[in-house]
């Protein structure tokens, strides 16, 4: 059974169309939380506020969305998207454990879905605070 890494998208972005980890490469944050999963995980995808689920090289436009600013009806029916998105582009039988490196708005209806078709999730820095998610990285080799 394999296990897979979820980072989150990021406010910085670049301004150019590019590939997905490229586009958030811009964010400290991500590439420690990237590079962390990528030593780690059997697989690592990206958790887009716009786009849903991403792999690293897909092509993305710049954007300005939160997931943060989206109403709790609009927020389900992202996880609903993604979850949709992860069925079609994963075979999800394979997966025992899923890491979520995303904060509670990318989670929160996302973790039932997954849980109910039996996969576990974990989210290790649930119970620290953004500020400190960089140390934690570097303490951890990233």
């Amino acid at each position: 059974m394999k296990t897979l890494g979820l980072v989150s998208c990021t406010k910085r972005k670049q301004n150019y169309r590019c590939q997905a980890s490229e586009m958030y490469s811009a964010s400290d944050l991500f590439r420690k939380a990237y590079a962390y999963c990528q030593k780690r995980y059997d697989k690592v995808a990206i958790l887009s506020a716009k786009y849903g689920l991403l792999f690293h090289n897909d092509e993305i436009e710049p954007y300005d969305l939160a997931l943060k600013r989206m109403r709790v009806r609009q927020r389900r029916e992202w996880a609903e998207s993604v979850f949709t998105q992860m069925n079609n582009r994963f075979d999800l039988r394979d997966f025992q454990q899923i890491f979520f490196h995303v904060g509670q708005e990318y989670r929160q209806y996302l973790i039932p879905k997954l849980e109910a078709s039996g996969i576990q999730c974990q989210a290790p820095l649930e119970h620290i605070r953004f500020g400190d998610q960089k140390a934690w990285y570097r303490e951890h080799d990233c």
